[in-house]
């Protein structure tokens, strides 16, 4: 019998490979452009938006994006990717 992978647990790091191409896509603008909020991530990556806040949500679950309240707009939270430990 095959041994099964163990399942991450929230907020810890996880495969790249086992998110979907919008999560992956959302990952990259955010390591090449740096933080942003939903809608710059919409705007950067021209998915649609319910499209980014499911790919944000896959990252965050993931461990590998953490996200903060804007001090510009306290309705609006601001993306970034998570420090890898070292």
């Amino acid at each position: 019998m095959p041994e099964e992978s163990p399942k991450p647990t929230p907020n810890e790091p996880t495969d790249m490979s086992d998110l979907p191409p919008s999560a992956k896509l959302v990952a990259k603008t955010l390591e090449y452009e740096g933080e942003s909020t939903q809608a710059g991530l919409a705007e950067s990556t021209r998915l649609p938006a319910r499209t980014v806040r499911f790919a944000l949500t896959q990252l965050e679950e993931s461990g590998i994006v953490t996200s903060r309240i804007s001090f510009v707009d306290a309705r609006q939270r601001v993306y970034s990717l998570a420090k890898a430990e070292e």
